[in-house]
C-alpha cells in the first residue's frame, strides 16, 4: 500500500510539474496579467496550496481505488486520460491562449473525475469523498476559464 501512495505521488505531481513546465510565463505573463479575470479568482499563492491538497487526496484516493476495485483497466485507462488532460490545459491556456480549446478540456477532465467519483463510490464508501476536492476545483477553475473566454 505505501508504495503505491508513493507511485501515485510521484504521477500526480509530475503532472502538475509537467503542466507548469508547459505553462511558460503562465500567470506572471503580460497577456494572463491584461486579462478580466473573475472576481472570485482565488491570489497566486492559493493555485499552489490547492494542487498539492488536490493531488494528496487525489493519490490517497487512486490508492483506495487500486486496492478495492475489481476491473483495474478502466481505471488505469480513465487515471491516464485524467493525467493527460490535466497536464495539457496548461500549455492551451498559458501557452497558446487558446481559452475555448481549453474549456473544453478542463470541462472534459471535470467529466472525468465525476466519473471516478460515480464508478467507483460504491467499492470505496467514505474513501471516495477524496476525490471531491479535485472535482470542486475543476469546477471553480472551469469558472474561471469560462469567465476569461467570455469577458475579454
Amino acid at each position: 500500500m505505501k508504495i503505491r501512495i508513493v507511485i501515485f505521488l510521484i504521477l500526480n505531481f509530475a503532472a502538475l510539474g509537467a503542466g507548469s513546465y508547459f505553462t511558460s510565463d503562465g500567470v506572471a505573463s503580460d497577456w494572463y496579467n491584461n486579462l478580466n479575470k473573475a472576481p472570485w479568482t482565488p491570489p497566486g499563492w492559493f493555485f499552489g496550496f490547492a494542487w498539492t491538497s488536490i493531488m494528496i487526496c487525489f493519490s490517497l484516493y487512486m490508492t483506495a481505488a487500486w486496492e478495492e476495485t475489481k476491473n483495474r483497466n478502466t481505471l488505469i485507462i480513465a487515471y491516464i486520460f485524467q493525467w493527460i488532460l490535466n497536464v495539457i490545459w496548461n500549455p492551451i491556456f498559458f501557452s497558446f491562449h487558446q481559452v475555448i480549446l481549453a474549456l473544453g478540456v478542463i470541462i472534459l477532465l471535470c467529466l472525468l473525475v465525476a466519473f471516478f467519483y460515480y464508478k467507483y463510490k460504491k467499492e470505496l464508501k467514505l474513501k471516495s469523498l477524496l476525490i471531491l476536492p479535485y472535482l470542486i476545483w475543476l469546477v471553480v477553475a472551469s469558472s474561471l476559464n469560462a469567465y476569461v473566454l467570455f469577458m475579454n
